[in-house]
Parts: structure tokens; C-alpha cells; sequence
């Protein structure tokens, strides 16, 4: 069930987690070709499994990103036979990951002691909100909340506006760390042959985000504020409008040469902004760096986001159109590097799907994959796996265990 010479072949991972920050992080690790068993139960489905029309669609595309590429086994964790199949997978497994608020899995017998007395290596991540310990621990938290209480938020938005909600980023950059948490953890289990619990904090992981903000309250006794596209000492630092419905192209520029290689590529019209009085120096041109951003704007406002693109990179200044979902499938420089690849599934049905964000030269990663169907890898998995017949496994299914 795994690809031959993926980074993690042999790698087993008990995925008990929900919605999108934990299954984020399977998913990762499934990309580098763990073989990962999402635990199920059609009597409460993911939330990102149902259709969602709160995102204006009735099909479950969040589902499809996290969970690509894993088999899908039907276990009710709530029944006592349920919860020894669970033991017992956890005996197969190497990693077992939940992302239910703290307390729920040791209620089903399968918290951190429980599962290490049966299997002593193995590792466990839990992903929550706010950690499994302190006075907070109990509460619930989705992705804008971990932004907002991490501090992040506070630094997101204009100076004149409200802080701005960090939505997927942050359930997404909490998988990661958390990915990066679980692979680490391996390691120590090569060394020392122990297993641990690894102990994720949504908040902490925003937090982790925000250190120079942190770093100058302590020294200076001064919070940083929202800055909205400003980087300080920098400018231009924004997006422009260009020709065209909603495109807009990201400048920035960092230093004198930069500057002048903007000055060049802008012609006839960078020769006024060369110019002008305000903007002969770095920290000129950042102090009247909105008047700045209105005369680079009638530039870029007669091209396409492509032409100052081009024009831009050829004279050495960073810039790069503000793509959406679109223009990313049918980038070229993605589509060269197999970043935007094509996924097969039942009857025919193909899609367009992510690949992994790395390139191994001699271990190449899995990419994207299609989504199981609920149960679908309950044949292997109680029969191969944990090695039950076929009339114990139809037992189980009368008993709504396998459910």
C-alpha cells in the first residue's frame, strides 16, 4: 500500500485526528510515503468530509486536500470493542495522532499511557488548541482563533483597521510544525528506542510567528502595531493594481540597487520618480512611501501583471503577480516542476491536485493522490493488519463496531 522508495516507506501512522490542522500533518507525512489509516465512523463524520455549503460549495474540497492518498478504516471508538481495535492497530502502528480536545482520548482509553504500556516506541501527537496542559487546555479553538491568540492576528491588517483573521495558514503552519514535531520524534525513537508524547499547541505554533514582535516589547516596552504591506525601512513594499479584472503584482524593494534596476525597467516614468525629491534615498523614500506607492501605481495600472513581472525580475527587482487559484493550475513554472499534478480515481474521474512542496533526488515523495471512501481500506486493515477473518469482520459490522 506504500510507494517503494518513499522517505517514509515502512512508516505507520494511526491517524485519529479531525478537520484540518492534525490531518494536515498526516497528510504531510503520508506525502513522504507513510502509510497512513485515517480511524472513521459514519455515526459522526469529519466535518470537512460532509459536503459544506458555508463555503458555498456542496462538495468537500477541504476533505480532499487533507486526506488524499490515506486509507480509511470505520471504527465507533465509542463502543468497548471499538476502542480494543483501536489498541490493537495502535500495537501495528508506529504513530498515533488525535486532534480532539485534551481529555477525550484518555476517556476512550487510548491516551499517551495507556497505548505506551502496549506498545512502549510508540509515538503519540496530540494537536490542540492551546496544549494538553494549563489553565486553558479544555478550550475549543479553530484556525482564526489560533492567529488571534497567538498574537498574530494583532500584527495582520492596517494601521487604521481592525486585526484581520489568519484563517487556513494557520491550521495548515500548525500541521507542519507539527509534521516537523512527529519526524523529530522518530529520530530520538532511532537513538534511545523510546517512544514519547508529542504535545502541540496551535497558539504556541502562531506565537512562534511572532518573535521579533515579542523580542521588541521586551526590550523597548513598545508593542508593534499592524503596518498593513509596510516593512519597515523598505519601500515600494505593496501590491498595484494592473491591467485587467482584480490583478495585481507584489514590489518590493530592499535596496539602492534594487531601486534603480525599478527606475530602469520604468522608463520615461521612472525618470520622475528618479527625480523627485522625496525619493532619492532609502529612508526618503520610505517616509513618503504612500505617495510613492500612488506613482508606482499609474505605472503598473497600463500593463499586465505579467509585462511588470517580466520587466521587473530582468532588472533584478523581486516581484511576482498576485496569483489565484487559476492562474496556479495553469502556471507553467508549477506544471514544470509536477507541483500541479493530475489524480485518478473510481470510474475515470480525474482532478487536479497539490503535490508535495519538496523534490527528493533519490527517495521521491508520494504526490496528491485521490480521497478513500469511508471504510474503504477495512478489508486490509482488519484483515491484513490486524488479522481478523471475514466472519469476524462481518460480526463487527452487525455490532456497529466497524461503523
Amino acid at each position: 500500500m506504500q510507494t517503494k522508495s518513499a522517505p517514509l516507506k515502512g512508516l505507520r501512522i494511526a491517524d485519529f485526528t479531525l478537520h484540518a490542522a492534525g490531518p494536515y500533518c498526516t497528510e504531510m507525512l503520508t506525502m513522504l510515503g507513510a502509510e497512513c489509516i485515517k480511524i472513521e465512523t459514519a455515526g459522526r463524520l469529519d466535518i470537512f468530509r460532509k459536503p459544506h455549503p458555508v463555503y458555498g460549495r456542496m462538495e468537500a474540497a477541504t476533505f480532499d486536500q487533507v486526506s488524499a492518498g490515506k486509507l480509511s478504516v470505520c471504527m465507533n471508538l465509542k463502543t468497548a470493542k471499538g476502542a480494543e481495535l483501536a489498541r490493537k492497530l495502535v500495537a501495528a502502528s508506529d504513530v498515533v495522532a488525535e486532534s480532539f480536545r485534551p481529555g477525550v482520548m484518555k476517556r476512550l482509553g487510548l491516551d499517551y499511557p495507556t497505548l505506551s504500556r502496549i506498545k512502549p516506541d510508540i509515538i503519540m501527537l496530540s494537536v490542540s488548541a492551546a496544549g494538553q496542559t494549563g489553565p486553558e487546555s479544555s478550550h475549543a479553538g479553530y484556525a482564526p482563533l489560533f492567529g488571534a491568540a497567538g498574537g498574530l492576528g494583532a500584527l495582520t491588517g492596517y494601521e487604521d483597521g481592525p486585526p484581520v483573521e489568519v484563517r487556513h495558514v494557520m491550521d495548515h503552519s500548525t500541521g507542519l510544525a507539527a509534521a516537523n514535531a512527529v519526524l523529530a520524534a522518530c529520530v530520538a525513537r532511532k537513538r534511545t528506542g523510546r517512544g514519547q508524547h508529542v504535545d502541540v499547541a496551535a497558539r504556541e505554533v502562531a506565537m512562534s510567528f511572532i518573535g521579533d514582535a515579542l523580542l521588541e516589547q521586551a526590550l523597548t516596552g513598545v508593542a508593534q502595531h499592524r503596518r498593513g504591506n509596510d516593512m519597515p525601512g523598505c519601500a515600494p513594499h505593496n501590491v498595484y493594481r494592473c491591467k485587467g479584472e482584480d490583478a495585481w503584482v507584489s514590489i518590493a524593494v530592499a535596496d539602492e540597487q534594487e531601486w534603480q534596476g525599478l527606475v530602469r525597467a520604468a522608463g520615461a516614468s521612472g525618470a520622475t520618480w528618479a527625480s523627485d525629491g522625496r525619493f532619492v534615498t532609502q529612508t526618503l523614500r520610505f517616509e513618503n512611501r504612500h505617495a510613492l506607492d500612488e506613482a508606482l501605481g499609474h505605472w503598473t495600472l497600463g500593463q499586465s501583471r505579467e509585462e511588470v513581472t517580466a520587466s521587473l525580475q530582468a532588472a533584478g527587482v523581486p516581484a511576482f503577480p498576485s496569483c489565484t487559484s487559476k492562474d496556479l493550475v495553469e502556471d507553467a513554472q508549477l506544471h514544470a516542476r509536477g507541483v500541479i499534478t493530475r489524480a485518478h480515481g473510481p470510474d475515470g474521474a480525474q482532478r487536479n491536485v497539490v503535490g508535495p512542496p519538496w523534490r527528493f533526488d533519490a527517495t521521491p515523495a508520494v504526490g496528491g493522490g485521490w480521497t478513500p471512501g469511508l471504510g474503504e481500506h477495512n478489508e486490509y486493515v482488519y484483515g491484513e493488519i490486524l488479522g481478523l477473518d471475514r466472519a469476524q469482520i462481518a460480526q463487527l459490522i452487525e455490532e456497529k463496531v466497524i461503523w
